[in-house]
């Protein structure tokens, strides 16, 4: 009997445990490169003289500084941190072999269904003609992160990341998407 209880018990906990983690929006991955350059050779890497790029289309009272000031310590983290697991340094002083760039694209996504949307506009139907009413409405942040990477001045690689957010996560969760994608982006890079 004892052992039920503490069975259940540990069921409870472990069932709370899981919704207690947020779950991450699916972030679709994309990646070409020039396949004729030998990514075997590049070593050392750097960012751009301006590291990258953000445009918004929102609303008219978009503030993309603020987003920027926010946005571009994390993916600048989050990338210094994936190159370094994938093995290239971070060069300081003396001229890399590649060049790293970020863009960042904010619009919004909006779609409704209204009722009657589907059906022809003839009255074979025999159903009486109504107003259109919406009957499902779906509202969702839509961001892209692109990655290039240059060598003498040419991209070599670009790695594109698609997603979209609902528009009341959270900012530690959205940190978190912006991360997971920076780290399957980079698992894309050729090493070869």
């Amino acid at each position: 009997m004892r052992s039920t209880r503490f069975r259940l018990a540990a069921a409870l906990v472990a069932s709370l445990t899981f919704l207690a983690v947020p779950v991450l929006a699916k972030v679709d991955i994309k990646v070409a490169f020039d396949k004729t350059f030998n990514f075997k050779e590049a070593k050392t890497w750097s960012w751009s003289e301006e590291p990258g790029h953000l445009m918004m289309a929102r609303t008219q009272d978009d503030k993309p500084d603020a987003v920027r000031a926010r946005l571009e310590p994390i993916v600048i983290d989050a990338v210094e941190q994936a190159m370094t697991q994938r093995g290239l340094q971070k060069a300081s002083s003396y001229k890399p072999a590649l060049v790293m760039t970020y863009y960042v694209l904010l619009s919004t996504n909006m779609t409704a269904q209204t009722m009657g949307q589907f059906l022809p506009a003839t009255v074979n139907w025999g159903l009486p003609l109504f107003p259109p009413a919406t009957q499902s409405l779906k509202y969702m942040h839509a961001g892209s992160l692109v990655l290039d990477l240059s060598a003498n001045g040419t991209v070599i690689w670009r790695g594109l990341a698609d997603t979209k957010i609902a528009p009341d996560t959270t900012d530690a969760n959205r940190e978190a998407i912006v991360r997971q994608a920076v780290r399957e982006l980079i698992k894309k890079l050729p090493t070869k």
